[in-house]
């Protein structure tokens, strides 16, 4: 430390004068210097200061802005959690309708449903029970149809059969006495049925065999040989059955020139004209009409309205009597009628002679309530008109009375 301050001390010993004022000018340079760094660096201090102080006056500012805008932001998110909070019960209000009714309608159509499908299984126990009646008639059916195939395998029991059907058939559709079964003719024939035909004609016959063995080959023919074979017997067969028809029931005189053979079963009719003409062509010529159910019952419609005309043209006479009675009555109806209009005609026309004298006496008070008076002439020749028109009225009322009375 020494040795620096006297070297130091030297070392100023050894300055010069100008060296000194440059020195202290230097010095005074760099004081100066300083003062002017120490007052930019108070000045950046003060700006630096003032900067921070408006930094933090704005950033108070900024801060309370955020306060205010967070305040709002809460009031909002507040305002916001309210509509949320209306809306979602407004929502689950809403879905709680829907699901209530949701469930109504569910529950509505499965009762439907349930109450649909119901029905559908009574309706169809019910058909089943339908079908199992229906089964049961098949069943019977069935047995009918085997036991009508026995009927019909035996000539008396199928003859009986077509007997019975025949009269059921004429029973049905003619009164008692129009018709008999089994009556013996004069040739000691006994014809299945006569039904008496009116205005005293003849009897017509039908018969009511058919020959059912022939056609029952026909049928069973297996081959176009033997059917061929069996429409040739069943063509002879019916052959042979109409000319015994037309030998023994065609009585001249006795009965209709035309007889009926009756066939129990309209598809073999329909079979019989379709593939047998000359069959029915011959029954034709021989004056026989091969009859089906449908055509006898329309035979006997016939009949029946011919003898109701019948009846009618019979009881012509007392019809005629009693319009007769009826026409009397009706020309004293008619009469007492026009008695009855001479008598309103009359009553009528005095009336209108009334009307008359009663609008005239209308006028003459008029006039008299106007003052209308005239002379005294013709003042007397209107009064005495007045008073011999209500004698005339006065007299023809009466008379009018003594002529009810007298006509009465």
């Amino acid at each position: 430390m020494t040795i620096h301050s006297e070297s130091l001390a030297l070392s100023l010993a050894s300055i010069s004068p100008a060296m000194l004022a440059l020195i202290g000018g230097g010095l005074a340079a760099l004081a100066l210097l300083v003062v002017v760094l120490l007052l930019r660096s108070a000045s950046l201090r003060r700006e630096q200061a003032e900067e921070a102080s408006f930094r933090a006056e704005e950033n108070e500012a900024r801060m309370a802005e955020l306060l205010k805008i967070q305040a709002e932001m809460q009031g909002r998110i507040a305002v916001m959690t309210e509509v949320f909070g209306a809306r979602q019960s407004e929502l689950n209000q809403t879905i709680s309708q829907r699901l209530d009714g949701m469930s109504q309608r569910v529950s509505s159509t499965i009762t439907e449903q349930t109450k649909s499908t119901h029905e559908n299984l009574q309706r169809l126990q019910e058909r089943l029970a339908v079908i199992d009646a229906a089964q049961n008639n098949i069943q019977t059916l069935a047995k009918d149809v085997v036991g009508l195939q026995a009927i019909l395998s035996n000539k008396q029991t199928r003859g009986a059969f077509g007997q019975s059907r025949m009269e059921t058939i004429v029973a049905d559709g003619l009164p008692m006495g129009a018709y008999a079964f089994q009556q013996t003719l004069s040739n000691g024939s006994r014809p299945d049925c006569t039904i008496r035909m009116p205005n005293g004609a003849p009897p017509l016959v039908i018969d009511a065999k058919f020959p059912l063995e022939a056609w029952n080959a026909i049928r069973d023919a297996g081959s176009p040989e033997a059917g061929k074979i069996a429409g040739q017997q069943f063509r002879r067969d019916m052959e042979v059955h109409i000319r015994d028809i037309s030998e023994k029931y065609l009585i001249q005189g006795e009965t209709q020139d035309t007889a009926f053979l009756f066939v129990p079963s309209e598809s073999i009719f329909a079979e019989i004209h379709e593939h047998f003409e000359p069959v029915v062509q011959k029954a034709h010529r021989a004056r026989i009409v091969i009859v089906s159910p449908s055509l006898l019952m329309l035979s006997i419609q016939v009949i029946q309205a011919v003898l109701k005309d019948q009846r009618m043209r019979a009881q012509a006479h007392l019809i005629q009597g009693e319009v007769a009675i009826l026409m009397d009555d009706l020309s004293r109806l008619d009469e007492r009628v026009r008695k009855l209009q001479g008598h309103f005609a009359m009553a009528q026309k005095d009336i209108d002679m009334v009307v008359t004298s009663a609008d005239k006496l209308t006028r003459r008070g008029a006039k008299i309530e106007a003052l209308e008076f005239e002379a005294g002439g013709s003042d007397a020749k209107p009064a005495r008109d007045s008073e011999a028109a209500a004698k005339s009225v006065e007299s023809r009322t009466g008379l009018l009375k003594l002529r009810v009375v007298d006509e009465e």
